[in-house]
């Protein structure tokens, strides 16, 4: 029962973070604020919903292990899988890309919250130092975005290309999304999280071991549907930059969140393995950003084929 409640709550977070989006962002739009904005905000925001209400209700369960291990095993997961798996099935032509500032932004912000696990415990100091370099990058990514704005693109042209948007839809519409989603996302977690501690104490794991495993893959599959799609489509630079700025995000405001709800004690394992695992990931793209390399499918299977070694590493 513990493994279809965690499923259910999966689903329902899924669902409950897409609707929370198409809510915010029309509802933005409708009251006057400009696109950019709401691309940089509620969107990025709103689609890592999921992982945030998991790790609050993680700290709030007396289960961090999950919370951590959530974001850690998302972003090695982000690499490894959802890059991994749309390039076997067409390649990820990503030599046209343009994204080594946001990677280098992704690498910095790994390190540090690398170095900020060392001490042994999130709290809500780290969680300030996180914030405040989230800030800093998003202060970045505004200011290029707007001048990459008055360059080249239209108002009307960047409202078509975030997620969800409807001019026509009326205000009751967004309304239950919103309604839905805000329900919807607490319910969800703690569902999750409580029934994942479940299946961690049934099993003989670690609670870190079920969030870097189940809950990690569980919240990744919408990054890996979108990347899926984009690979399809023949568009890299959204698989690329889906993903460098979801592993962003999880680092920096996810934990640095959810500290403010308690302490987060870091288990040793992350110190001696899943970092590094995760920082490796990271520098494997090295020759794809800078070296202007193709994802081909060869190297889809590597990463795929890297990631499986890692899950059977951590439960065997």
């Amino acid at each position: 029962m513990a493994w279809v409640l965690s499923v259910l709550g999966l689903v329902i977070l899924l669902l409950a973070g897409d609707a929370l989006v198409r809510g915010a962002v029309n509802l933005s739009l409708r009251v006057g604020i400009p696109a950019l904005i709401v691309s940089l905000t509620i969107v990025a925001f709103g689609t890592s919903a999921p992982e945030l209400l998991i790790a609050i209700s993680a700290v709030e369960e007396n289960a961090p292990g999950i919370a951590l291990g959530n974001v850690v095993g998302s972003n090695t997961a982000n690499i490894l899988l959802v890059l991994g798996v749309p390039a076997m099935l067409s390649g990820l032509h990503t030599s046209e890309c343009e994204t080594r500032k946001t990677y280098l932004q992704m690498l910095a912000a790994s390190v540090l919250f690398i170095a900020l696990c060392f001490v042994g415990v999130i709290t809500w100091i780290t969680g300030l130092v996180l914030l405040a370099a989230l800030g800093l990058m998003l202060f970045g990514a505004f200011r290029d975005a707007t001048q990459h704005r008055s360059a080249c693109a239209s108002e009307a042209e960047e409202e078509e290309d975030l997620e969800g948007v409807d001019p026509d839809m009326p205000w009751w519409r967004i309304g239950v999304f919103l309604v839905l989603g805000l329900i919807g996302l607490p319910l969800g977690a703690e569902l999750l999280v409580e029934n994942a501690s479940v299946i961690a104490r049934t099993y003989g794991v670690s609670d870190t071991v079920i969030g870097l495993t189940l809950v990690a893959v569980g919240t990744s599959l919408p990054e890996l549907a979108t990347t899926v799609m984009a690979a399809l489509r023949r568009q890299a630079d959204v698989a690329l930059g889906n993903v460098i700025g979801s592993n962003m995000f999880n680092l920096l405001a996810i934990i640095g969140i959810a500290s403010f709800v308690g302490p987060i004690p870091v288990d040793p394992a992350f110190l001696r393995f899943d970092l590094w695992v995760m920082l490796a990931a990271s520098l494997i793209l090295i020759p794809f950003v800078f070296m202007r390399m193709d994802i081909s499918r060869i190297w889809g299977v590597i990463l795929t084929a890297l990631y499986v070694t890692y899950i059977a590493v951590i439960l065997f």
